[in-house]
């Protein structure tokens, strides 16, 4: 296990290499220039020829005239910025958003914490629902219950987020007002302790009962399909043979070998935890990671967006490490060693 380990990070690390550099180079190639973007509210103010002096003064600063090699190991901070210093990426510099005119790791604080705290909870709630309730269709197959379960799941799984998102604001924002339509809180409240966790779980409600309704189709058949096939094999007859009960039978034979396949939606949705929900965020005007980068890429804020979509590549590299541990400590037949 250990030497496998350490030849998928010796992978993760030059996959991370690849898509980076093909990220960076993408967004330079965008057409648009930072030292003129940051000129533009004295251009007016300045002749023409104090302009161009700050203007190149700006582009020398930057490093935009240097090969994009340099600038993508200088963004990394693997080369000395233009004033001699290891200033970039693996130092926690992760650039300077331009529509917020902060340094990007504190942009992205407050949007973390809202993702999170939005995903974590839908996630465990899906799951939560989503298992029992597949494991409970495979045992009962074919019966009235399962029918409608699987047609109750293929119309929740063939709506669009946003049309799940439009009805339940209709019914439970505007007709009946049991929660506010957006935001993550009061507007203007100043709230401490319980009150301030009360306030925002109460502006959470809404967008978590979408988040976690959208899911429970898709995972609820992956959950069944995985339970139908176990419960199909041989060895299940034989340990009913056997005289086990069912319950034994059910969750430590038959679920155990049909976690293996569910595993990776299931490591996937935790994924998903980081990145966030766009088009949730942005129905309910839920400041998040996915809300963030939107607005981002319209305001034409490339470091900032390029940090987020860097942050999410080291997710997904570490997610799909996790998936491919986790299958040989689910099934030890399955030797992650060789």
């Amino acid at each position: 296990m250990a030497k496998y380990v350490g030849k998928r990070l010796v992978y993760m690390v030059v996959v991370f290499f690849v898509i980076s550099f093909i990220m960076y180079m993408l967004y330079n190639l965008i057409p648009g220039d930072p030292a003129a973007i940051e000129l533009q509210t004295i251009r007016d103010e300045i002749s023409a020829d104090d302009y161009e002096e700050m203007y190149q003064q700006v582009r020398d600063r930057l490093g935009l005239d240097d090969p994009i090699v340099i600038r993508y190991f200088r963004w990394l901070g693997l080369y000395p910025s233009v004033e001699g210093k290891m200033d970039g990426v693996f130092q926690g510099n992760l650039g300077y958003s331009t529509m917020y005119k902060d340094d990007v790791v504190n942009i992205i604080a407050a949007p973390l914490q809202n993702t999170l705290f939005l995903n974590i909870f839908a996630t465990i709630l899906a799951l939560a629902i989503t298992i029992p309730l597949g494991i409970f269709c495979a045992v009962k197959k074919n019966s009235r219950f399962d029918q409608a379960v699987q047609v109750f799941t293929i119309v929740g799984y063939s709506i669009p987020i946003y049309i799940i998102g439009l009805v339940f604001i209709f019914f439970l924002a505007v007709k009946f007002h049991v929660f506010p339509v957006g935001g993550v809180k009061s507007s203007g409240a100043e709230y401490t302790g319980f009150a301030a966790v009360k306030d925002r779980l109460y502006y959470m409600a809404l967008p978590l009962i979408v988040t976690t309704f959208a899911n429970l189709g898709s995972m609820t058949r992956y959950v069944r399909a995985a339970m139908i096939d176990a419960l199909s094999m041989d060895y299940i007859r034989t340990a009913r043979a056997k005289g086990l009960k069912e319950k034994v039978v059910i969750y430590s034979h038959a679920w155990r070998n049909a976690l293996l396949p569910v595993v990776t939606v299931i490591i996937g949705w935790f994924l998903r935890i980081f990145s966030g929900s766009v088009v949730v965020e942005n129905t309910f005007s839920f400041l998040g990671m996915g809300a963030l980068n939107v607005t981002g890429l319209k305001q034409s804020d490339y470091e900032l967006v390029l940090a987020i979509q860097l942050f999410y590549t080291i997710i997904s590299l570490v997610g799909i490490l996790i998936t491919d541990i986790s299958y040989g400590l689910i099934d030890p037949r399955v030797r992650v060693d060789k």
